[in-house]
């Protein structure tokens, strides 16, 4: 079974986006491929964010992880931080980066921007430990929505220019583009992407732990147009399009069905059954939630996770070691 990995950062409150968007994603294809998902909380730290916040929001995300159906005899779940191999891997990958690449992310520009009073040199060099991330599970497939493209195609060039210097150390990754995976888009601007870390997000987002009435409400209010037709059509009807997009993946359905369904609806019926159903399936998973939380289940994933990790990261690192000359 080919090997798969991916990750969350924990660096606000989860939305549907990232449900949809990543972890039911991450359900379908433990059956598919040996899963590794962690939590990126050491890039978290490229931006501002409270401690004990981080440490909610971190506990959070592997609570939705298991909540949402990842079963960890299936998927290893591990914390980036918790396997030390990661920076030391970082650090190496950065000495094999140039400025050029790290100066064309385009999510160094989008982040220095929205948070130009913290441009840090972690926001402009977290790119090559994201490269380490991955090249120390010699994953074949790297699941990542197309915001990730650039960085996964820097893990292919950095693979290939150490596996031509140093010889054969690293599997060089194919990009698996989560189109399965649902884009949801923000309900207050659909035009941009719904985000845990949008600071204007709280009328645009829909969070996991959203009670009925708030997500009711949100849904209700989210932007549409005047059109009055229910069809899919990202350009015209770009509320309409996120909408369907959230009921189709909800359901698990198409979205041409999703279209057919509503074709006779006005805006506020087509609405209202968005918002019963998404209430419904976040019902659900909040429940779950809870139940996880009460108990160790977070303890023991990451546990599990932490031991089965650190063993091939520990391997792969004396493997890069040797190769590079560190040691005696």
């Amino acid at each position: 079974m080919a090997r798969a990995l991916s990750g969350i950062t924990p660096s606000g409150k989860l939305t549907l986006g990232n449900y949809l968007g990543a972890m039911k994603l991450f359900v379908k294809m433990q059956e598919m491929y040996e899963m590794y998902i962690f939590v990126s909380n050491l890039h978290s730290l490229t931006l501002e964010q409270e401690p004990l916040s981080r440490k909610k929001n971190t506990k959070d995300l592997v609570a939705f992880y298991l909540a949402s159906g990842l079963d960890i005899n299936k998927t290893t779940i591990f914390l980036q931080s918790d396997v030390l191999m990661h920076a030391q891997l970082g650090w190496i990958m950065q000495c094999h980066t140039y400025m050029g690449e790290l100066a064309r992310m385009t999510q160094f520009k989008d982040k220095s921007t929205k948070h130009s009073d913290n441009i840090n040199v972690g926001l402009f060099t977290y790119p090559p430990l994201m490269v380490a991330d991955i090249l120390l599970y010699d994953p074949v497939y790297v699941p990542v929505g197309e915001d990730q493209r650039q960085h996964v195609e820097l893990t292919r060039d950095l693979a290939l220019r150490f596996n031509n210097k140093y010889g054969e150390t690293f599997v060089v990754p194919e990009l698996l583009l989560t189109k399965n995976g649902a884009k949801i888009m923000s309900l207050a601007d659909p035009t941009k992407k719904m985000s845990k870390s949008d600071d204007a997000g709280d009328k645009g987002c829909i969070y996991l732990l959203d009670d009925a009435k708030t997500i009711t409400k949100k849904i209700k209010s989210a932007t549409t147009d005047s059109i009055g037709k229910v069809n899919f059509d990202e350009e015209q009807q770009p509320g309409i399009s996120n909408l369907l997009t959230i009921y189709a993946a909800i359901e698990d359905i198409s979205i041409k069905e999703a279209e057919e369904l509503f074709k006779d609806y006005n805006y506020a019926d087509f609405k209202e059954r968005v918002a019963q159903v998404v209430v419904q399936e976040l019902s659900a998973l909040q429940a779950s939630y809870h139940d996880i939380i009460k108990n160790d289940d977070v303890e023991k994933a990451l546990n599990n996770g932490k031991e089965q990790a650190s063993k091939i990261a520990y391997k792969k690192l004396m493997k890069v070691h040797k190769k590079i000359g560190l040691g005696i």
